[in-house]
């Protein structure tokens, strides 16, 4: 069984001692290296190549934002779940433009941080409903969405992947409620990534929120 190999970027000692014995108690999962600073996280994703960063965002040197950006510049495969104590909106909109696939707390519970590792090494992002809500009024107009293709490209299947993402499903759970392989999510996933040029779920969700393709509170999907 290939294991998921994470690393842990937090510059409390004790924290990840604590991380790292959560994951360790997992077979599945393998903790490949720890660092202190956000210099050394740059270092040893390069080094050991990790599945999955947990990434602090309070770090002495580059912050776990500034990391974040740049691991994912140099090794775009890596996936960043940002795993910190702030909750403002400044920090998780600019957690969520360095691409993180994904912005929790500390005070998260164990089973839900592996399920949300493992989550995020199978594709899915773990951007909470309440996370959104807190973003979605700082949005502002990005380059890309100039070439937006028009509304009535996206299809009604494609919109409730979209609104069923925005509640937190993750992939198996969305092809379960609408009866359909976990394959065929996945590819919908990937058609809606090409005709709203983005290249996770995290974007792909804000833009159909900011355009009002679907809303936060809606209990019907309503496709042009």
């Amino acid at each position: 069984m290939d294991k998921i190999r994470v690393l842990i970027a937090d510059d409390h000692i004790v924290v990840r001692q604590g991380f790292r014995e959560l994951l360790r108690s997992h077979r599945d999962i393998e903790v490949v290296g720890e660092a202190s600073s956000g210099e050394e996280a740059l270092e040893l994703a390069g080094a050991f190549e990790p599945d999955i960063i947990l990434m602090d965002i309070a770090m002495p040197g580059i912050n776990g934002i500034e990391a974040t950006k740049k691991i994912k510049k140099s090794n775009p495969a890596v996936n960043i779940i940002i795993l910190t104590a702030y909750d403002n909106d400044e920090f998780i909109f600019a957690c969520l433009a360095a691409k993180a696939a994904g912005y929790l707390l500390k005070n998260i519970e164990g089973d839900e941080l592996i399920r949300s590792i493992r989550a995020v090494y199978h594709g899915d992002s773990v951007l909470h409903p309440s996370i959104t809500r807190k973003v979605i009024g700082r949005l502002q107009s990005r380059e890309e969405e100039k070439q937006l293709p028009k509304r009535n490209v996206i299809s009604r299947r494609e919109l409730e992947i979209v609104r069923l993402g925005i509640e937190g499903f993750v992939n198996k759970e969305i092809a379960d409620r609408l009866r359909i392989s976990e394959r065929t999510v996945q590819t919908h996933w990937r058609n809606i990534f090409v005709k709203l040029n983005v290249s996770t779920r995290v974007e792909a969700i804000m833009i159909c929120l900011r355009k009002k393709w679907v809303t936060l509170d809606e209990k019907e999907y309503t496709p042009g």
